[in-house]
Parts: C-alpha cells; sequence; structure tokens
C-alpha cells in the first residue's frame, strides 16, 4: 500500500468508496481505509440505530440500516449487510435459530446428514433469507452507493458443507469417505457461486467469500487438495474484487490463499502481521487484524490504537476487526480505528 503525502493538507480526502478499493486493489491511498467484511453489529450498535436481532436478519430494511451504521455511526468506509452466516443454510433446507439481540443465529439441523444425496432445492434463491439480503444491498446502493463501498458476503461450499452435513460429520467425511466429501463441496460450490452473482447485481461492490477450513480443523495439505482448486474457480466465476475470509490461525496456508485468485485476505491476531505480509506481497492485500475478544471487547481505545498502530507499521493495507465482533464490543473501542488511520493520515502530513 502507497500513502499519498505529498501536498497532503492541500488536497482533498479521498472518498470512502475510492479510498477502500484503492487499498484493496493495491494502489495509492490517502490514508489507510478502514472497513469491515464480516459483522460489527453490536448491542450498542443496535440500540444507536433502533434496529435489533433477530429482525436485522429477517427484514431487508432493517437490515440495512443497521449495516447503514457502521458508516453513519462508526465511520467506516464500507457497509455489510449479512451479519449472520446462515442465510444460505436456511434457504438450502436447515432449520435455524435466528438468535436474538445477545445471541447470533446457528444452523439447527443438518440436511445432508447420514446421506450422499446432495440435492439443491428448487428455488433455493426464492427462499426469503436470500430475498432479503439482496432487498437490502439494493436499498444500501441506492442510499450510499457513491460514497462507501458496499460489501456482500457468501458462504464457501466448505463451510456450507458444515451447515449441511454437520462440522464433525463433515470432517469425518474429508478422511474416511472423501468422495463424499467432494460431492458436497461440488454441489454446494454452485450456491456459493449464484448467490455471489446476484449480490453484485443488486449492488455489492465486493464479495467477501467465507469460508472457514482453518488450521486446527483442516490441515493445509487438505485445504491445497480438496479446497484450493473449488476457491480458484468460485473466484474467477465470481468476477469482481474479492476477500477471502478464513478464522484461526493460517499460516500454515497463506501460501496457498495467495494462489486462489483473491484480492484481499482478511485474516485474524493469531496470524503474525510479518507472516502474512511475507505471503502477500505481489499477490494479495491484506485487511484486518485487530484482535476480538482481548483488545475490542475487553481492551480501552487506547489499547486499541496501539495494536492499530502496529498493524500499519507492520504493513496491513485496511484496518479491520479480525472477525465479526462479540455482541456487547463497545463502540468507543470501535471508532478507535478509524481516529487511529485519521491520525496517522495527519502525522505523514507533517
Amino acid at each position: 500500500m502507497r500513502i499519498v503525502t505529498e501536498d497532503c493538507c492541500t488536497k482533498p480526502a479521498m472518498s470512502p468508496k475510492r479510498r477502500f478499493l484503492a487499498a484493496m486493489l493495491g494502489g495509492p491511498v490517502d490514508r489507510v481505509p478502514v472497513g469491515n467484511v464480516v459483522s460489527v453489529a453490536t448491542v450498542d450498535l443496535m440500540a444507536e440505530a433502533g434496529i435489533w436481532f433477530p429482525e436485522a436478519h429477517r427484514d431487508a430494511l432493517a437490515m440495512a440500516q443497521l449495516a447503514a451504521a457502521g458508516y453513519e455511526v462508526l465511520g467506516y468506509d464500507t457497509v455489510m449487510p449479512v451479519f449472520s452466516v446462515t442465510q444460505e443454510a436456511e434457504a438450502l433446507g436447515c432449520r435455524v435459530d435466528w438468535g436474538g439481540p445477545d445471541m447470533m443465529p446457528g444452523a439447527r439441523t443438518h440436511p445432508f446428514s447420514g446421506t450422499g444425496d446432495f440435492h439443491i432445492p428448487r428455488g433455493w434463491m426464492d427462499a426469503r433469507s436470500i430475498q432479503v439480503v439482496l432487498e437490502a444491498l439494493s436499498l444500501l446502493r441506492k442510499a450510499y452507493g457513491e460514497r462507501v463501498v458496499i460489501v456482500g458476503k457468501v458462504m464457501g461450499p466448505w463451510s456450507l458443507s458444515y451447515h449441511l452435513m454437520g462440522v464433525e460429520e463433515f470432517l469425518i467425511s474429508t478422511i474416511d469417505s472423501p468422495d463424499r466429501a467432494r460431492d458436497s463441496l461440488d454441489a454446494l460450490k454452485t450456491v456459493t457461486i449464484a448467490f455471489a452473482r446476484a449480490q453484485m447485481r443488486a449492488g455489492a461492490d465486493i464479495i467477501c467469500l467465507a469460508d472457514h477450513s482453518t488450521g486446527g480443523m483442516v490441515s493445509p495439505v487438505m485445504y491445497r487438495d480438496m479446497l484450493l482448486p473449488l476457491h480458484q474457480e468460485i473466484i474467477a466465476a465470481i468476477g469482481c474484487p474479492t476477500v477471502l475470509h478464513c478464522c484461526g490461525n493460517t499460516t500454515d496456508r497463506l501460501a496457498y490463499f495467495a494462489q486462489t485468485g483473491i484480492d484481499c485476505y482478511h485474516f485474524e491476531s493469531l496470524v503474525e502481521i510479518e507472516d502474512a505480509v511475507a505471503a502477500a506481497a505481489g499477490h494479495m492485500t491484506l485487511i484486518g487484524n485487530v484482535n476480538n475478544t482481548q483488545t475490542l471487547l475487553a481492551g480501552t481505545p487506547d489499547d486499541v490504537a496501539a495494536e492499530c498502530t502496529r498493524a500499519i507499521d507492520g504493513g496491513v493495507d485496511i484496518l479491520s476487526p479480525e472477525c465479526a465482533v462479540p455482541l456487547t464490543t463497545p463502540t468507543a473501542n470501535l471508532r478507535a480505528l478509524v481516529e487511529v488511520a485519521e491520525r496517522a493520515r495527519e502525522g505523514a502530513g507533517r
């Protein structure tokens, strides 16, 4: 990332949209952008917006209004309306508990469990859990399309297999019945691609591909052999600027992520910045990696500022929480990311 400093005080600031997209694609920016490609919805932000879970998962206007608070209240360069990981799961036949203001949704049944018939329900795209996302993106495009980056989000076939088969059953199948696991992945990649394309048509500027093939659960060799070719196929088929999100310590597969064709990788604090920067060089940019539990949830704004400064100095292209933030995260801590980025710009101009 290149920071433009010449005549900084006389040049107008970049728009949030231009700043974020330029940084994501490796271009020069006026300051480090701040954005989110997963949820920054919190109980405090819901109160500020007057919009609550689970309504924000189920109603397009509520979803759009809560997403807008990421820009209006927090000052981020993005808005992202897909707060849950279960929109596709319900459309594909899972029974979903949509939670509440202090609890995220979760899939409670797994239609692919115990079967090799990986049937994608006819008309799944017409399901309410899918249409609400597309309607929310359209509303955000009309309201904010010229100002901020509108982020769409889809679950990748690995995560969808967790939902449709159950985590334990799917992971066991990758070892004991790899053909069965591949059949699930092949069936579900079509959902990922179709939903991503629909979100682009509805108004998304970029797509976050969330696929949780993290270290500790999936070996790097298994990622390389089973999922990397699918990620390459999915990224090529989506065709728009794309961020890959994968939770946890992914240090041992960063080099494979760099081969997917993604533009940007969203990484967690378990990954050392130096390792991420080395793996990303010439292949992808980086968004992250402010710690959620210790820093954003339990720390102070000063703690957040110190971690943000380390990230900027270390070479992170876009500042962001490392993953979907805990629902009780203080607003002041989330705002601190923008405050640090602004101070860094002012310092660069002196």
